[in-house]
């Protein structure tokens, strides 16, 4: 992906040097983080990127939390931090790739944070969260359990937030244009919800433009705002997910690939929001020339170990949840991952930790794939975006 384009022929040299810095560099290793200019990261999600939000919301109105007791974070954290996993998510290994800290919730249990601790990064991605408000669903027969943090309401907390952090409209352009911008993986509840009631594949699609149309609107917000540096995941193979397996399995072997195990038509599903969120993203670096506009491409990241799980280390365990019930795929719904469930010897053995969510190594290889496109996907490119911040765009004549 390019970079912002600079003013002069020095700061377009310096630009390059930057982006072929970064690509010389090794990923996944703190001691050698990606160099640039970025002070902060700031995420907006759904489970797949949560660092906290829901245990603490949880915690606050006495509901009960899966990701609130061990097992979950067995692996890194030896304790539960709220993440849906064992261990750390893909936004835990951008934070290490960038030398920055792990990006804290917005709602945390020590309720003692400042604006300069903000400054650091903020995460509002929360387990459950849609890409749509909760009035559409309501307006469908459609209620969840989980509080209504859509994205919409996520962004109305940022901005919330944002006066506490910077102080003058120009600093808040500062600050967001030395921040890299999170943006999901977001919407894919908003499927779930329709998928697991029994909604049928048309009607799902309906809703598809509107579900990136939402993820479209927030980007729009936060470029006017000052954010240079966005990246926007992808939906994920979700034929390939004990949880999908299972609710959709059957005898037809003509709906499952040949390959991998995963069901066509669910995957094609994702592969139809990723197209049209990616024609989507095309029209808004158009509307918007100067912001840094990254698809990342968690898809084709996720499926190389489906293709391939000798590769990985994942050998006959790739579809079956680490931490789950019985069953085909080890997943059932009346058993869910928790203190009394049954949990894998070695989670890095196994893509899917409880069914739904991946496990720390799925999580890496996602991460590594995307982030110097050893699985064929683009490379990521975050070269410093703040070089051309406030400065005239190049004509052609330049």
């Amino acid at each position: 992906m390019a970079s912002c384009l600079a003013p002069s022929l020095f700061l377009r040299r310096l630009a390059v040097a930057v982006a072929v810095a970064v690509a010389a560099l090794p990923v996944i290793s703190s001691s050698s983080p990606a160099p640039g200019c970025y002070d902060s990261i700031i995420s907006f999600g759904d489970s797949l990127a949560d660092t906290g939000n829901e245990l603490h919301l949880s915690r606050s109105e006495g509901r009960p939390n899966q990701a609130g007791s061990l097992p979950y974070g067995e692996t890194y954290f030896r304790r539960p931090t709220g993440r849906f996993s064992d261990g750390r998510l893909v936004i835990d290994f951008i934070a290490e790739w960038l030398g920055l800290p792990f990006v804290a919730p917005y709602y945390g249990d020590d309720g003692g944070r400042s604006a300069a601790d903000f400054r650091k990064g903020v995460n509002f991605a929360v387990a459950g969260a849609t890409a749509l408000d909760a009035s559409f669903f309501e307006g469908r027969g459609l209620g969840n359990d989980f509080p209504n943090i859509s994205l919409g309401v996520q962004l109305g907390l940022f901005k919330e937030l944002l006066p506490s952090v910077c102080s003058t409209s120009s600093d808040c352009k500062q600050f967001l244009g030395n921040s890299l911008v999170l943006m999901g993986e977001i919407g894919g509840n908003d499927y779930n919800y329709h998928f697991f009631v029994g909604r049928d594949l048309e009607e799902i699609q309906g809703i598809v433009p509107l579900v990136i149309e939402g993820i479209v609107s927030a980007i729009s917000e936060l470029i006017d705002l000052g954010a240079v540096m966005i990246l926007v995941p992808g939906n994920f193979p979700i034929g390939c997910l004990p949880i999908y397996l299972t609710e959709f399995q059957g005898s037809d072997k003509e709906a499952y690939d040949s390959s991998t195990g995963c069901l066509n038509w669910l995957n094609e599903f994702s592969q139809y929001h990723n197209e049209q969120l990616q024609r989507k993203l095309n029209h808004l670096r158009e509307l918007h020339p100067r912001a840094n506009i990254i698809y990342v491409d968690y898809y084709n990241a996720a499926l190389r170990f489906y293709q391939s799980p000798d590769k990985f280390g994942f050998d006959g365990r790739v579809l079956r949840a680490c931490c789950g019930g019985e069953g085909t795929y080890n997943y059932n719904i009346l058993e869910p991952c928790n203190s009394n469930a049954r949990v894998c010897d070695d989670p890095s053995s196994y893509a899917s930790w409880d069914g739904i969510h991946f496990t720390e190594a799925a999580y890496r290889w996602i991460f590594k794939g995307v982030a110097d496109g050893s699985f064929t996907v683009p490379k990521l490119d975050i070269s410093c975006p703040a070089l051309a911040l406030n400065e005239p765009a190049l004509t052609s004549s330049e």
